[in-house]
């Protein structure tokens, strides 16, 4: 039986995590988080409190998950997600909010059921809040990497029919793609999730794309601890996808 549409989304939410330190965050906090004491600077931010803290503290208990080399913790991903909902309960429209938000509800959905995954609305409510992000901010570069990644997703796990119903398409894909690397051209976490994710649908039709999103993604500097970890992940999976497009779209599959 074909799985609901959006189940199970495994929306690959390195490229939000990976990101800088935010304006608000202090030079210490922003020194950490770029060394990777993600836990350190989640706790910190925590304790200030403000809407600005909380959304930095849910970005960096986020980017703790995605940078481990197992499956993401489902408490530190309750904390991330209470985090980025206290961040909106004090500014609604907090844009960092609602994409750490987005970020924490395609990861914990991996853990779950399918059917209790469409219940739970996980998929289209990732949508809505990125595209509330674009709404009030056009240029927001990581709110357009996430719906690139959404929408091929959707089209993975629900099939054409499934991708129909919930207007996903690999059309509008690439148009969130191409805009995010227009407004980002140096940006790993873009090509490296919009790679991973093509990979994952069909490594033989896609394989010339994904290819070109690596080598940019490879040819790119990191300047964090993240970008180090995708940079890694995106080398892993260009050698394997030289070597065996079968088995790299079945490792692009585990892969975040």
């Amino acid at each position: 039986m074909r799985s609901p549409p959006g189940a199970r989304l495994l929306i690959a939410a390195l490229l939000m995590a990976a990101g800088p330190a935010t304006a608000q965050s202090s030079p210490e906090m922003a020194e950490m988080y770029a060394r990777g004491n993600y836990m350190a600077v989640a706790s910190a931010a925590e304790a200030a409190a403000g809407a600005d803290d909380l959304a930095f503290a849910a970005r960096a208990l986020l980017a703790h998950c995605m940078t481990a080399t197992e499956d993401p913790d489902p408490a530190v991903l309750d904390r991330a997600s209470r985090d980025a909902e206290a961040a909106l309960k004090i500014d609604p429209r907090h844009e960092e909010g609602r994409l750490q938000l987005a970020i924490a509800l395609s990861l914990k959905s991996r853990a779950m059921d399918a059917m209790d995954v469409w219940n739970a609305g996980y998929g289209e409510k990732g949508r809505k809040l990125a595209n509330e992000v674009l709404k009030a901010d056009p240029d927001n570069y990581y709110a357009h990497g996430f719906l690139a990644v959404w929408n091929i997703e959707v089209r993975r796990r629900g099939g054409s029919f499934g991708a129909a119903n919930m207007g996903a398409s690999l059309k509008e894909a690439r148009k969130h793609y191409e805009e995010a690397i227009r407004l980002a051209p140096e940006n790993i976490g873009i090509r490296w999730t919009y790679a991973r994710a093509l990979v994952a649908l069909n490594a033989k039709e896609y394989s010339g794309e994904a290819s070109k999103a690596l080598e940019a993604a490879l040819a790119a500097t990191p300047d964090n601890h993240v970008e180090y970890v995708m940079q890694e992940r995106a080398r892993i999976l260009s050698e394997k996808l030289k070597q065996s497009r079968k088995t790299a779209q079945t490792l692009a599959r585990k892969m975040l």
